[in-house]
């Protein structure tokens, strides 16, 4: 029989750069610092609650916008950290996973024709869920070593058809984070507008060196307009699950809800009543950036005598380098053969710009054990 054609929405999207590189590492036993998950497991006492809550039957659906024992669970939690409450009936979505909260933001508020500004490097989701909408990514760069927002391009930027501005804090995959001249600088440009934003603040507990994460909820101005979106795979070291959760104010969170329900409807039962069990530990979030500090440390430790140039890293769990001293290849190339000869799999950091720049960076994940840091700084190290 012969096959129907289908005419692609985005005909130059490829398989993810995740997805290519974990299977190359997998197919060579490379040790895998590209895609960004753990190698070790989650903390036991989760795993109990799970357990305990699928013996329990808490295994139908949950309600629509999640449980409301873990949406009153996270407001409190933000109401501590952030100083701002919202109602766990009407502004606390649960998702998921991050990932379908923003496409469930971006399609509830992006027409065609709308303008969203997307810094980039860019978490590779964004600019493909704008398409999806009809909506057209508008790029800023970001520039190496610190990646700071160019606050003066985005007012250039801004016109009548600006939707939706995307904001990444700590930044995948830069590890950048957003001061408060930052967020000072994103309330004077929005103000009088009609602009919404989406804050990505998945890794919102993994900020080093005394720095304080600056949730977009703390500024009165900007909550009212902002969707702010965060995850507990990386606060709870769980990716597999993917629940995620967006908090906005009742209109927002109205319009988001719409989608959402149509997406997933709801999300995994006795896991989202284990995370309400949970976070009444506030210890197992507060102290997530010393671990995470610790492992950020080993690794730029274990590779000094390397030829890599190791660039800041403020946040999330990803470390990016430069290898200039060592190969001129493009990055695709580069981690290829790394990943074959050294055995050491990273992300190159050309797929995430629409446009590659001409530069020499990769991206390592070192949310991984110690023993792996330490041998694949090693591996590295003999490059």
């Amino acid at each position: 029989m012969k096959s129907i054609p289908i005419q692609s929405k985005l005909p130059d999207l490829e398989v993810s750069i995740f997805a290519v590189m974990t299977k190359l590492a997998e197919e060579h036993g490379a040790i895998n610092l590209s895609q960004g998950f753990p190698d070790f497991n989650c903390n036991p006492r989760l795993i109990d609650l799970v357990y305990h809550y699928i013996k329990q039957g808490k295994n139908q659906y949950a309600p629509m916008p999640g449980l409301l024992s873990l949406r009153q669970a996270l407001s409190i939690k933000i109401k501590q950290l952030y100083g701002v409450l919202y109602n766990p009936e009407s502004e606390i979505t649960i998702t998921a996973g991050a990932t379908e909260a923003l496409y469930a933001v971006i399609t509830a508020v992006v027409r065609p024709g709308d303008e969203v500004i997307i810094f980039e490097p860019f978490y590779d989701a964004y600019p493909p869920v704008v398409k999806y909408s009809g909506g057209i990514p508008r790029f800023i760069r970001l520039q190496p070593p610190d990646f700071k927002i160019p606050w003066e391009e985005v007012k250039k930027a801004i016109n009548k058809k600006t939707r939706l501005i995307i904001i990444n804090s700590p930044h995948n995959p830069t590890g950048a984070i957003l001061e408060r001249e930052d967020v000072l600088q994103l309330a004077e440009i929005v103000d009088g507008t009609s602009i919404f934003i989406v804050s990505d603040e998945v890794y919102e507990h993994i900020v080093f060196d005394y720095k304080k994460h600056l949730s977009l909820a703390s500024h009165p101005a900007l909550q009212k307009r902002t969707f702010v979106i965060s995850s507990f795979g990386k606060t709870y070291h769980t990716t597999g699950w993917k629940v995620g959760y967006c908090a906005a104010p009742h209109l927002l969170s109205y319009e988001f809800r719409k989608i959402h329900q149509f997406i997933t409807f709801a999300v995994n039962t006795p896991v989202q009543w284990a995370y309400a069990d949970i976070l009444s530990k506030r210890e197992m979030y507060l102290e997530l950036l010393k671990f995470y500090q610790a492992k950020r440390d080993l690794f730029r430790k274990s590779l000094l005598a390397s030829k890599f140039e190791l660039l800041p890293c403020q946040g999330t769990y990803f470390q990016l380098a430069d290898y200039s001293r060592i190969s001129h290849e493009r990055d695709v190339e580069f981690v290829k053969k790394m990943t074959q000869k050294y055995k050491v799999a990273a992300i190159p950091l050309s797929p995430f710009y629409h446009e590659a720049p001409e530069q020499h960076i990769i991206r390592f994940c070192f949310a991984k054990q110690d023993k792996t840091l330490i041998e694949a700084g090693e591996r590295l190290c003999q490059i």
